[in-house]
């Protein structure tokens, strides 16, 4: 079932694969040129939060989770990026360190695109200086509203939220017609809704009572997303 009307997944997930799509061909062809590719495990980190900058990497296959550890350890999911989309790139047209760590959430492929030859790029093509700019602005609106999230709702508020959003990318690799699976260990299920596994357990089991998804060991899969809708309190208004 499309959100189309009824949730306003725009203002929760954002796409950076846009970055790259219908750029000039000669424009396209110099980016990939400059990529070498890489396998990583599941789990694997790409880069750590305060390393040094040398490049972007972009997913042509599998997930990437970013997130930021706090003084106590403990994870903060920020975001989870799909195929298609770049990761590292805020560091690098800030000349500075990465703010966030990045690791895979299942087996992937990634290119490095190397700072330099990617700043080279940047300089010389307004449609990829273009569409950094509109990517950076609507990062910023998701970000604002994930934070206020944190700030105003309940967990079980947040968790239909997550869920949601995740629906989203797991749905771009669906083939049409088969469930949309979720895939993602609880863990960093919690450390994307901001509490503790036990919380996550007990609300996937009240969702389940409750007729709004299935559960088979991790694999979530959603069987009424207009229930799942409005327990998130963010459901699209009715035309008047």
């Amino acid at each position: 079932m499309s959100l189309s009307g009824l949730f306003p997944i725009d203002k929760w997930n954002f796409r950076s694969r846009s970055v790259l799509s219908n750029l000039p061909e000669e424009e396209h062809a110099a980016l990939t040129s400059l990529m070498t590719t890489q396998r990583y495990n599941k789990g694997e980190v790409i880069f750590r939060e305060a390393a040094p900058a040398f490049g972007i990497y972009y997913i042509q296959k599998g997930k990437v989770k970013k997130y930021r550890v706090d003084k106590d350890g403990k994870e903060q999911i920020i975001y989870v990026a799909n195929t298609g989309e770049l990761v590292g790139y805020h560091a690098i047209l800030a000349g500075g360190r990465y703010p966030d760590s990045a690791a895979t959430l299942e087996e992937s492929t990634i290119a490095f695109i190397p700072k330099e030859d990617f700043l080279q790029l940047l300089n010389r093509s307004g449609s990829l200086a273009r569409r950094l700019l509109k990517t950076l602005s609507h990062e910023f609106t998701v970000l604002t509203n994930s934070i206020s999230a944190f700030t105003h709702r309940s967990v079980q508020e947040r968790l239909a939220i997550t869920l949601i959003v995740l629906r989203e990318k797991f749905k771009d690799e669906t083939p049409a017609g088969e469930d949309i699976l979720i895939q993602i260990p609880r863990t960093d299920l919690a450390n994307m809704v901001g509490t503790g596994v036990e919380n996550v357990t007990r609300f996937l089991s009240a969702f389940k009572q409750a007729g709004v998804l299935t559960i088979a060991g991790k694999k979530i899969c959603i069987t009424d997303v207009k229930k799942l809708v409005e327990i998130s309190g963010c459901g699209e208004p009715l035309p008047s």
